[in-house]
């Protein structure tokens, strides 16, 4: 079964799609109006802000990894820009206002289900906020190299891996 099996009527005129080869590819497609389904990829936004030989990092609430620390972090929404998104992601989950400085890596492989395809981690530096956890975190936490609690997530343990 393909992928995109779950798509089964056309968004444009309503007919049954069909599981044709296009683009090298099996995707729905309308025999009616030609209309094709390209699958569009979910992308994230995180930021890498340390301090003082720190990293700022929050523990999840939500599943997957549930109670394991990553970065600030979450999904880029449609128009936005992706550095802003990054810089809303860290207010939403610790309360710490950024200034975005540059991209720090972008990472591609979704690790589960619902994940994301590409994240774009950026380096940030605080500029105002009171640090307190919220949104989809629980804590929020400054942590030394030596010392990082468990990780969530491939691309978290990666960038601190190369840059921390």
């Amino acid at each position: 079964m393909a992928k995109d099996a779950h798509i089964k009527f056309c968004p444009r005129c309503a007919a049954a799609v069909e599981q044709i080869n296009k683009f090298d590819m099996v995707r729905p497609v309308c025999p009616q109006c030609g209309w094709i389904y390209f699958q569009d990829p979910k992308v994230a936004a995180a930021v890498l802000v340390e301090k003082d030989g720190r990293v700022l990092l929050v523990r999840r609430i939500n599943e997957p990894f549930r109670g394991m620390w990553t970065l600030p972090a979450g999904f880029i929404n449609g128009g936005e820009d992706p550095a802003e998104a990054a810089a809303r992601e860290c207010l939403e989950e610790t309360g710490l206002h950024v200034r975005i400085t540059r991209v720090q890596d972008v990472i591609a492989g979704k690790e589960h289900e619902r994940g994301a395809d590409f994240i774009i981690i950026y380096h940030a530096e605080v500029i105002g906020g009171v640090l307190r956890a919220a949104d989809d975190a629980d804590a929020a936490e400054w942590f030394a190299q030596n010392a990082l609690p468990p990780l969530a997530f491939r691309a978290t343990q990666q960038v601190l891996k190369n840059s921390f």
